[in-house]
């Protein structure tokens, strides 16, 4: 049932066995023997691509109940039996409408687990997953996700944040190349390059080291120095957000350790899912 929700819902093949971290012979004749203990195609397959057939639309209702079912028998149990608890990592921003109604939904889906949080510092984007610290990570990327499994649940634009005072606050928006000769906040020595590049705009910077959002505050106000941040975020007196026409969105992840089948945290990746993209359609 989980490959053929899989399947179902990235209607590709090789999306759904990357997605189920399998390779795609495998995942093909499962399909193939499901469609056999049914009696009929669960899939309409051509050059054009994968549809679901009416008997797989059915079947796909049936088999997300089924499955959602089955995480709560197991949630259930591991309640009554004290052990169900789920630790969860935030990167500096549990103010996130977003995180806030992910809290709630979960919180009314799984009212006997007891959810832990540990909110991170900058330097860390995997919020402890790598050294085990929590169970899945409301992060941003980009960073090294090697041994992990990420689900994306929005973007954000972001911008170059400045003193109000500063020549360039005046602009409606700036490129790169207009912050090339300012200096930057970064991040300590040993923090993923993946992750110091994108937020130093994608150059080898100077400047103060920071480790928290206040701090990136206080080195532009005090020092002068440049940096980016969500164009969203309300900055503190005397700072202003200029967008950065020429970056790429910031990216809003849940992530989790790879082949980790903790129902727990597979409904909070869904229920998260929803939580943001809801938030999104209603943020202008």
């Amino acid at each position: 049932m989980r490959y053929f929700v899989a399947v179902a819902e990235e209607l590709h093949f090789g999306r759904a066995a990357t997605r189920l971290h399998m390779s795609q012979p495998p995942l093909s004749r499962a399909i193939k023997q499901l469609e056999t203990e049914v009696g009929a195609a669960l899939f309409e397959r051509s050059s054009a691509g994968v549809t679901l057939t009416a008997v797989g639309a059915v079947l796909l209702d049936e088999a997300r109940a089924l499955l959602a079912q089955a995480d709560r028998v197991r949630v259930r149990v591991a309640a009554a039996a004290g052990a169900a608890t789920l630790t969860v990592g935030i990167l500096g921003d549990s103010a996130d409408p977003g995180a806030t109604r992910l809290a709630r939904a979960y919180h009314r889906r799984h009212p006997r687990v007891e959810v832990r949080v540990r909110e991170t510092d900058l330097p860390d984007p995997t919020c402890g997953l790598h050294a085990g610290l929590v169970d899945v990570a409301l992060t941003r990327g980009p960073f090294d996700e090697t041994g992990l499994s990420v689900r994306e649940l929005r973007v954000d634009p972001v911008g170059a944040l400045l003193r109000a005072d500063d020549p360039l606050a005046r602009r409606s928006g700036l490129k790169l190349a207009d912050l090339a000769d300012r200096r930057w906040f970064r991040f300590p020595e040993g923090t993923d390059p993946r992750w110091q590049a994108y937020w130093n705009g994608g150059a080898l910077r100077d400047g103060p080291v920071v480790r928290a959002v206040q701090e990136c505050q206080q080195a532009v106000l005090w020092n002068g120095t440049v940096g980016m941040t969500l164009q969203h975020h309300e900055p503190a007196e005397g700072l202003t957000v200029v967008p950065l026409i020429d970056m790429p969105p910031s990216r809003v992840l849940a992530a989790w350790n790879e082949g980790d089948t903790n129902p727990l945290i597979r409904s909070f990746v869904q229920i998260a899912t929803a939580a943001y993209r809801e938030v999104s359609a209603g943020t202008p």
